[in-house]
């Protein structure tokens, strides 16, 4: 063997062990915040009946001539309020401002009076289940929506490292195939393996859709 050959099977053991280890607990949360998603009438992981609501209600000063974001950057501010702001389609009325302020076990509903300068706050604190739940899910935008996209920082951090997990994981399986083929013997049980893990796949991805044609 030559000597790049051997240089590339040990990194590439290296590679897979490391970055396993980096992803185990990622790997840990996933698989099971997923059962918590398939399985959501459990009863020792419900959260959303048990959440803590509460409402409040502050004097503020209403920013005028500012864009919609802008706007509720500045409201968020004045209430120390921190996370990512969703914005409705449309405003409820027009002497009102409404939006919504998300982040792993907390929900924030805010409704600004511009005629009062008052904020009334509606706050959704979940337990851990719910943080966990959430943090399945979380990304900070939502698909075909033209008006929020992600504008908190720490949303970009978190969807920033999901993509490292993706990249990761991706490495890792491909390691493993040369892993797998330098196993003296392993090959035919492999093979079946493989096989039998594609076949699962494409059944569900392909197989549905013919299905239901």
């Amino acid at each position: 063997m030559s000597s790049r050959a051997s240089a590339f099977l040990v990194w590439n053991g290296r590679l897979h062990y490391y970055i396993g280890l980096y992803l185990l607990f990622f790997c840990w949360l996933f698989a099971f915040t997923g059962l918590l998603l398939n399985h959501p009438k459990w009863r020792f992981a419900e959260f959303w009946a048990n959440r803590r609501r509460s409402t409040t209600v502050h004097d503020i000063r209403v920013p005028a001539n500012l864009a919609p974001l802008e706007r509720a950057r500045d409201v968020s501010s004045q209430l120390d309020l921190n996370g990512e702001i969703q914005l409705p389609a449309r405003q409820p009325r027009d002497d009102q401002f409404a939006f919504q302020i998300n982040r792993p076990g907390h929900i924030v509903e805010v409704s600004v009076d511009t005629l009062s300068d008052r904020a009334t706050i509606q706050r959704s604190t979940l337990n851990a289940w719910g943080v966990m739940n959430l943090l399945h899910t979380f990304t900070g935008v939502r698909t075909a929506d033209a008006i929020n996209d992600r504008d908190w920082i720490l949303t970009t951090i978190w969807a920033f490292a999901m993509d490292m997990v993706s990249i990761g994981l991706i490495v890792m399986v491909l390691s493993s195939y040369v892993m797998w083929y330098r196993l003296d013997g392993k090959l035919l049980a492999g093979l079946v393996a493989l096989a039998l893990g594609f076949a699962c796949c494409a059944g569900f991805v392909f197989g549905i859709r013919v299905f239901l044609g």
